[in-house]
């Protein structure tokens, strides 16, 4: 099976880089084309046997599944360019959140899936989030489950999830990471406590909050109750953080529904409205 990623910018390079590492795929699968000369270079010295394309159509071609690894606005543009040279048997995935499946399946004859990874699978963790299109069969989707299982826990939802779900295993690493950072920033100028020390401490309690949370069968409010003594310390540090977070939560959500919306808006008018309203018609 050859599998070829389009963009190998931040994420695509680190879905390849996870894919080979884990042994899912071998660098003689490997398909890749940017618009950086240079990034492919990198990639090809860094896994000897990756075959480097000279363009997207030759990418797309050559490939069983093809990853689309580019920003949203930059989609039309590529299924204009890739879309005569795809065929019926191919599946092509797009790792971008506000493409929609009708955005593709308007555009190109192949069999159309979503998968949103997580930066944790550089590390052979996380949820990868997939949304399948109706042309895939269940052979097309245990292929694309068994081949993402290899660098994390692929986990099916509906499209209208899709932000919703991003927001804990796509963006919720730079979430978590912003509040120990401020955390460990402010510990340091308390106390003066090492940095390094701080920050490995911060990192082992990440770490096994998440398990107490997937294998140890806690859940949020039940860790908490276990922690937090009535009358302790802890207690009333929580109950601070409880008064002083009320309504940040609800505001980061409104702020990454908002930009996702305007950004299938902006989608929906590049590809065209009487194309995508006869593919959902068709549905």
């Amino acid at each position: 099976m050859k599998v070829g990623f389009i963009g190998t910018g931040s994420m695509g390079s680190l879905l390849i880089e996870a894919f080979l590492s884990s042994g899912a795929l071998q660098p003689q699968d490997v398909l890749a084309s940017n618009r950086s000369t240079l990034r492919l270079v990198q990639l090809e010295q860094r896994h000897p046997g990756i075959q480097v394309c000279g363009s997207n159509r030759d990418t797309a071609s050559r490939s069983d599944i093809v990853f689309l690894c580019v920003k949203p606005l930059e989609f039309k543009a590529l299924t204009d360019e890739i879309g005569p040279c795809l065929h019926s048997d191919q599946i092509v995935v797009s790792i971008t959140s506000p493409v929609q499946l009708y955005h593709l399946e308007s555009s190109l004859p192949a069999k159309i899936a979503k998968v949103i990874p997580s930066i944790t699978h550089r590390i052979k963790g996380g949820a990868s989030l997939c949304v399948f299109g109706d042309r895939l069969n269940n052979e097309d989707r245990r292929s694309l489950l068994n081949l993402l299982s290899f660098i994390g826990m692929p986990v099916e939802i509906r499209e209208n999830h899709t932000r919703i779900a991003s927001d804990f295993s796509s963006c919720g690493p730079a979430f978590l990471s912003y509040f120990i950072e401020v955390w460990i920033g402010a510990a340091i100028e308390a106390t003066g406590i090492d940095e390094a020390l701080i920050s490995t401490l911060a990192g082992e309690m990440l770490l096994g909050t998440g398990k107490l949370l997937t294998e140890g069968n806690f859940t949020p409010q039940e860790l908490q109750e276990r922690v937090a003594v009535p009358g302790g310390i802890t207690a009333e540090a929580l109950n601070h953080l409880r008064c002083s977070l009320e309504g940040v939560f609800e505001r980061l959500i409104t702020t990454t529904h908002n930009k996702y919306d305007e950004d299938v808006s902006k989608l929906d008018l590049l590809f065209g409205r009487d194309g995508i309203t006869q593919n959902l018609l068709d549905r």
